[in-house]
């Protein structure tokens, strides 16, 4: 094996690879399978791709972005195995939560406040922190349909695919994410006092 990448590309020792990036890399995953254990385990399969491949490396993208996309590229594998119909917590049966949200003829019980700044809020560390807190208050399911979806922009029969779902059910679960994170972000983020 030769340890040392070309010279072109750059990249860091592999035994620091997990110090500079292990935290960003852990999180990606994590935020996408809501599993601690599993989020770890495609870190260290990461890591370990990244090692076996580090002499092709051409350092045309930041180190830790190169990381990210070989992460995302087990991730998605690991979807497909674990690929099963998506419970019913998650997509049917009635849910008096999000009921609650509304009156007898759909519309709001109480309309959803206006945000202030949203764009603002996307550059701010503390807004993740607080979306991240929020998505993890998710059933299982409905988080990563939502972080699929909206983080990395799938959308249609791959969406379906890697959950495992009909089109109706990947509906319902994108519907009900956003309902709570609305929910959440206005009670935790938007709502308190400035």
């Amino acid at each position: 094996m030769n340890p040392s990448p070309p010279a072109s590309a750059e990249l860091s020792p592999a035994h620091t690879w997990l110090g500079a990036h292990g935290d960003a890399l852990y999180r990606y995953a994590f935020v996408r399978l809501r599993d601690s254990a599993q989020a770890e385990d495609l870190v260290q399969e990461t890591l370990l791709a990244a090692l076996e491949s580090q002499a092709r490396y051409a350092g045309r993208a930041a180190e830790r972005t190169w990381l990210i996309g070989i992460l995302k590229h087990k991730l998605i594998d690991q979807l497909r195995r674990r690929k099963r119909e998506p419970s019913l917590a998650d997509v049917a049966g009635t849910d008096a939560e999000i009921e609650a949200l509304f009156v007898a003829d759909g519309h709001w019980r109480t309309p959803p406040a206006a945000w202030a700044n949203p764009a603002a809020s996307l550059e701010q560390r503390e807004f993740w922190q607080v979306m991240s807190d929020c998505l993890a208050a998710l059933p299982a399911r409905q988080a990563q349909a939502f972080a699929l979806s909206e983080f990395d922009g799938l959308a249609g029969e791959e969406l379906c695919k890697l959950l495992g779902a009909t089109a109706t059910n990947v509906w319902v679960m994108l519907h009900r994410a956003r309902l709570r994170l609305r929910e959440c972000l206005e009670s935790r983020w938007f709502g308190r006092e400035e």
